[in-house]
């Protein structure tokens, strides 16, 4: 790496760990806080919407690139404002549906033209929206949205240069430089901030963009198994509530991970770096494979795991029926 480009994302790191300083003191001054109820999994208040750090990292990075990805950008603030929002205030889901929705169609417009049929294309969209929601879900411990983050970060960084290049690189770095200084206030027993809705539902945003990159750069619709262990948890999790007939827009505590860190007592932070770890062991297997067009193993991998996961989930969701909780609270 050239001197001027350590000098930048330098300075982009100084400038968003102040950003974030001044955040909190203004969360403070307006009572952002998230505070412990019934459904949460922390015990202490904490300040919420820490992750507004992504926002400023993308601000940052399209300014010093001559106003980069506008569009883009355009979704991301958009996006960011209503999730915001939705942090301070309860919003109506409708109204934060329609904002979702425009910032997925500002994205695909960032890309555009995509030479997909038009069924792909709502598919897509619909899968998208999910997605945004789904990482908002599993945004429920100290660590777990950071380092999965990050895992997919560095990811996207190991395809961009080794695999094969489909974005700006020096936009992977900034983004990743604004995880790290997230978790250094987050990834601890007791977390100063949580991401909360801006922090969760802007990274999958991100995240969403560079995967439809890394998409229409190779023409290979395996690549979304890079997210393989969050999707499962939330698919699954979403088949059992609606068994169950359950509200599954509604807070809950029934995610795999909820499960080990509030019934079985596991540390956040152990937790948080199992799913980081799995989904990098299962990444590194795509990118030995996907790269040479190799697709039997990954679809058997994904398999065995998905098989694993709910033979685990359901050995745990007995062990808890039948003994209660580790922390004196039995799971519904």
């Amino acid at each position: 790496m050239e001197l001027n480009q350590t000098i930048y994302f330098s300075l982009i790191g100084l400038l968003l760990f102040a950003i974030e300083l001044i955040y909190f003191r203004v969360a403070i001054r307006f009572g952002i806080v998230d505070k412990p109820n019934s459904r949460s999994s922390h015990v202490k208040p904490a300040i919420r919407g820490g992750g507004i750090i992504f926002v400023f990292a993308i601000l940052a990075w399209s300014a010093s690139n001559h106003f980069s990805l506008p569009w883009f950008v355009l979704g991301v603030c958009a996006i960011a404002i209503i999730s915001f929002l939705d942090d301070v205030m309860s919003l109506n889901p409708t109204v934060r549906f329609l904002i979702q929705l425009l910032a997925i169609s500002l994205l695909f417009y960032q890309l555009w033209p995509i030479n997909w049929p038009v069924y792909l294309l709502v598919l897509a969209i619909i899968v998208c929206i999910g997605t945004l929601n789904a990482f908002n879900f599993m945004d429920g411990i100290n660590g777990i949205t950071g380092v999965y983050a990050l895992v997919a970060l560095l990811s996207f960084f190991y395809i961009h240069t080794q695999v094969v290049a489909f974005t700006e690189l020096s936009f992977i770095i900034v983004v990743s430089i604004s995880v790290l200084v997230f978790l250094f206030f987050n990834f601890r027993k007791r977390a100063q901030c949580f991401a909360g809705d801006v922090g969760s539902v802007t990274i999958a945003f991100v995240l969403i963009f560079l995967l439809l990159q890394l998409i229409l750069a190779t023409n290979n619709f395996l690549w979304p198994l890079l997210f393989l262990v969050y999707g499962t948890d939330s698919i699954v999790t979403i088949i059992f509530r609606i068994k169950r007939k359950e509200n599954i827009f509604k807070p809950h505590r029934t995610h795999l991970f909820q499960y080990l860190s509030n019934e079985l007592a596991w540390p956040h932070l152990t937790v948080s770096l199992t799913y980081g770890a799995i989904q990098l062991l299962f990444n590194i297997v795509l990118f030995f494979t996907l790269s040479r067009h190799q697709y039997v193993v990954p679809i058997i991998s994904a398999a065995i795991f998905i098989i694993s996961y709910l033979l685990i989930r359901i050995k745990i969701v007995r062990h808890i029926s039948k003994y209660g909780s580790m922390t004196g609270r039995v799971s519904k």
